[in-house]
């Protein structure tokens, strides 16, 4: 089973600024493989990661040209042939795209394809896969956070900040959370946060140390740690971990500050994860749906044109406050 024409994708063919991000309207339809789902993309989920590597600064470099884009939901549309497990018009989600979700269709392995529970709108459906599968593995396959723990996510406003927000508290986390605007704080809160703290005051880590009784954090999910992480190893507790989810540059820390407190600084990066791991985060999230706990919280829309513009303010904006997406 499988569609014919051509459809609108934006494209990169070169590394560099958000206007390489090129909407082409004439780009065929792909056929799906033997073990592909062909997906007709509601939306797609925009991350900062798909801004690094637009720009060339990132690890992993794609061969150009290609479709950015890996968190997409939206009808099934066609099957490969050996595919059992989905059919035609199913409502899914995906942890990650063959072909780049930045498009109106795309494919992506039978085994990154899941249903999307009743209810839940497509644009939820672009913000679980990468949020929630970074949150949980920072959380729990790296930081092994335990119940009763304090947990400090700094940058929480944002997709992965609200994903570990709602998986903390789920896991029996004390939860702390920053964020830079009286809005993002508001969200933070709903979404799970005890407390939160405006990291754009100056005096906004001795109030997080006040919160703990000056004894610290055990965790801190760090989103831009060339900012952050030499006040967050002052802020962590006799054991504890910070665990970098993002970072845009380089930072000089003082190593006798991890030394002091036995702490450990680990990189996440969900590109590593095992097939064995995604497999138990995702059953992981869908127990968060069927609980009522995870609730993805979307934020600005952008349709599939302006995905330069997106890519501009994901980078350059104000404050996150819930998940970017495009729609189509």
């Amino acid at each position: 089973m499988a569609t014919s024409g051509v459809m609108k994708a934006i494209r990169v063919s070169e590394f560099g600024g958000p206007s390489v991000l090129r909407l082409l309207a004439d780009l065929p339809v792909p056929t799906p493989g033997k073990r592909q789902v062909l997906i007709r993309v509601r939306a797609c989920g925009v991350n900062p990661v798909e801004a690094y590597i637009r720009a060339g600064t990132y690890a992993r470099r794609p061969a150009l040209p290609y479709t950015p884009g890996s968190d997409v939901a939206g009808e099934v549309q066609g099957v490969g042939e050996e595919v059992t497990s989905f059919k035609g018009g199913e409502l899914v989600f995906t942890t990650a795209t063959d072909s780049g979700g930045y498009a109106e269709y795309a494919l992506a392995g039978e085994e990154c394809v899941f249903r999307l529970p009743a209810g839940r709108s497509p644009e939820e459906g672009a913000a679980l896969g990468v949020p929630y599968c970074t949150a949980y593995r920072a959380l729990v396959t790296k930081a092994h956070a335990k119940a009763g723990e304090t947990v400090l996510i700094h940058g929480a406003s944002g997709g992965v900040g609200i994903a570990a927000c709602q998986l903390g508290r789920s896991l029996g986390l004390r939860v702390l959370g920053t964020a830079g605007t009286q809005g993002g704080l508001d969200l933070v809160l709903q979404h799970g946060a005890h407390l939160a703290f405006n990291h754009r005051e100056e005096d906004y880590t001795h109030k997080i140390l006040e919160a703990t009784g000056g004894e610290g954090v055990d965790i801190i999910v760090e989103m831009l740690a060339n900012v952050n992480l030499s006040r967050d190893l002052q802020m962590l507790t006799h054991g504890g971990r910070v665990a970098v989810v993002g970072s845009r540059g380089c930072i000089e820390i003082n190593p006798r500050d991890t030394m002091a407190k036995e702490s450990c600084i680990m990189g996440v990066a969900l590109f590593f994860a095992t097939p064995e791991e995604k497999k138990e985060c995702v059953e992981a999230l869908y127990k968060g749906m069927e609980a009522g706990w995870l609730r993805p919280s979307v934020g600005r829309r952008y349709p599939l044109k302006m995905a330069a513009q997106a890519h501009q303010d994901i980078m350059e904006g104000s404050g996150a406050c819930g998940k970017m997406v495009l729609t189509m």
